[in-house]
C-alpha cells in the first residue's frame, strides 16, 4: 500500500512538472507580456504614424500593466512595405506588433509583388481615422467644391490635383471625386503631404487633397473646400462634406496595430482589450486632438472587415486607374 501511494506521489509531481515548463514555454499562459513588446513602424522618425506609435505605445503600457514594455522600431523603405512585411513574417508570439496603414498597406499588394496580404495579420485595433479633404489655397478664385468642380469639367484634365503620392487615401480621394463628379482632374503626385501643401501654397497647382490632419495650422493659407467623410470633423466644423454637396464620397487615412497572424487567443484578447481601454483614455483624447486626431477605436474582426473593405477599394481602382 505504501509502495502504491509512494508511486502516485511521483507520478503527479512528474505531471505538476510538465505543467510548469508547459505554462514557461508557452505565451498563452505566461504572464504576457514578460517581455518588452517591439513595434514595427513602417515609417520614417519624426512622421505622423512614428508619433501616433509613440504616443499610444506608452497609454498602452499601462494598459498591459505588468511592467509592461513598448519599444518602436522604425523599418522605412520600399514605400513602407518593409514594415508591413517584417511584420507579417515575424513569430505570433506578442512580442512582434506594427503599426497598420489603410488603404496604403493594401494598395501596396496590387501594384508590386508583396510578401503579406489581407489574411497576414490579426488586427488589434484601428486608432485613428484621418479623413481626407478637398484643399485649395487662401487665394483661390475657388470658394466651393461646386466651382472647383465646375472648372474641371469645363475643361477636363485642366485642374492640376496635388497629391502626397500615388497609392493612397489622396490619390484615391482624387480618384473616387473625379468618378463621382464625372470629370477628370490633372494628378500630380509629389514626395509627401509637406511638398505637396508647399506646391499647392506656390500657386503652383489649383488645388489638393490631404489628410485633415495635415491642414491644422495652415488655416490662413489654405481653404479646405469638403471633408470626404460621413459626417463634419470637429476640427472643421463649418466645413461641409462632400456628400452635402452632393458627392458621395469618403476616403481617408486609418492607422492602427496588427500582429502576425495566429497569435495565442489568450494573448489577442489581452492585447485587444487593452486598445478598447484606450477609447476612454482622456489624456490619450487630448493628445491627438493637438495633431488634428480623431481617436477611433475599431478592434477584432471589425478591424479586419475594415481592412478587406480598404483592400477592395484599392482593388478596383488599381483595375480602372492602374498607377504604375
Amino acid at each position: 500500500m505504501f509502495k502504491t501511494f509512494r508511486k502516485t506521489l511521483i507520478i503527479s509531481a512528474i505531471a505538476l512538472s510538465t505543467q510548469a515548463v508547459t505554462a514557461v514555454g508557452n505565451p498563452a499562459f505566461a504572464d504576457y507580456p514578460e517581455k518588452p513588446i517591439e513595434v514595427i513602424v513602417g515609417y520614417s522618425a519624426g512622421g505622423g504614424t512614428d508619433v501616433l506609435a509613440r504616443v499610444v505605445g506608452k497609454y498602452l503600457e499601462k494598459e498591459l500593466g505588468n511592467d509592461a514594455s513598448v519599444v518602436i522600431k522604425n523599418q522605412p523603405g520600399a514605400g513602407d512595405q518593409i514594415g508591413f512585411t517584417s511584420v507579417a513574417k515575424a513569430k505570433a508570439n506578442g512580442t512582434t506588433l506594427g503599426t497598420f496603414n489603410l488603404p496604403a498597406a493594401m494598395a501596396l499588394t496590387y501594384d508590386r509583388k508583396a510578401a503579406y496580404d489581407v489574411n497576414s495579420f490579426d488586427y488589434l485595433a484601428n486608432v485613428v481615422h484621418d479623413p481626407n479633404t478637398l484643399v485649395v489655397s487662401q487665394d483661390s478664385p475657388y470658394h466651393s467644391l461646386k466651382e472647383l468642380i465646375q472648372a474641371a469639367k469645363e475643361k477636363p484634365g485642366s485642374v492640376g490635383m496635388a497629391l502626397a503620392s500615388l497609392g493612397g487615401n489622396d490619390h484615391f480621394s482624387a480618384l473616387l471625386l473625379a468618378a463621382a463628379a464625372d470629370t477628370e482632374f490633372n494628378l500630380i503626385p509629389f514626395s509627401g503631404a509637406s511638398m505637396a501643401r508647399t506646391a499647392l501654397l506656390g500657386g503652383h497647382v489649383a488645388a489638393g487633397t490631404m489628410a485633415l490632419s495635415q491642414t491644422i495650422g495652415f488655416e490662413d493659407e489654405l481653404r479646405v473646400l469638403a471633408v470626404l467623410d460621413d459626417k463634419r470633423s470637429s476640427f472643421a466644423p463649418d466645413v461641409p462634406t462632400a456628400k452635402e454637396q452632393g458627392y458621395d464620397v469618403t476616403m481617408g487615412s486609418y492607422r492602427g496595430f496588427v500582429a502576425p497572424h495566429g497569435l495565442p487567443e489568450k494573448v489577442r484578447t489581452r492585447l485587444v482589450t487593452a486598445f478598447k481601454a484606450l477609447a476612454d483614455n482622456e489624456n490619450l483624447l487630448d493628445e491627438l486632438a493637438a495633431q488634428g486626431n480623431t481617436l477611433d477605436i475599431i478592434t477584432g474582426e471589425d478591424y479586419r472587415q475594415l481592412s478587406e473593405s480598404q483592400a477592395d477599394v484599392a482593388k478596383k481602382l488599381w483595375e480602372s486607374h492602374p498607377w504604375k
